[in-house]
C-alpha cells in the first residue's frame, strides 16, 4: 500500500508563493503520470497541473504561468511550486499519482491565500 503525504500548504498573502511537496511513503516507490488537484470549499475536485512519464507538463488555464509542477530524480517526491497566488487558488490540494498499476491521493495540504 503506497501513501502519499503531501506538505507545504498554509496562509499567504495575495501575490506570495508557496510550495507544495507529495512524497510516497516509501522511497522505494517510483510514480508514473502525477498530477495536482484542488478543491475549493462548497466545489468539486478540479485539475490543477500534470505531468507524464517524459516529463511533459500541462496546467489547467488558470494557473498556467504561475505554477509550476516538478518531481524529484527519484520520481517519488512531487511539487507544485506556485506564485503570484490569489484568493481564488484558496483550497485544499491534493496530489494524485500512478505507481504500478494503481492510483493513489493524498489526504490534501490546506492553501489558504488571504486578499
Amino acid at each position: 500500500q503506497v501513501q502519499l503525504v503531501e506538505s507545504g500548504g498554509g496562509l499567504v498573502q495575495a501575490g506570495g508563493s508557496l510550495r507544495l511537496s507529495c512524497a510516497a511513503s516509501r522511497s522505494t516507490f517510483r510514480f508514473n503520470a502525477a498530477a495536482w488537484y484542488r478543491q475549493a470549499s462548497g466545489k468539486e475536485r478540479e485539475w490543477v497541473a500534470g505531468i507524464s512519464t517524459d516529463g511533459t507538463s500541462k496546467y489547467a488555464d488558470s494557473v498556467k504561468g504561475r505554477f509550476t509542477i516538478s518531481r524529484d530524480n527519484a520520481w517519488n517526491t512531487l511539487y507544485l511550486q506556485m506564485t503570484s497566488l490569489r484568493p481564488g487558488d484558496t483550497a485544499v490540494y491534493h496530489c494524485h499519482a500512478e505507481v504500478g498499476p494503481y492510483a493513489y491521493w493524498g489526504q490534501g495540504t490546506k492553501v489558504t491565500v488571504s486578499s
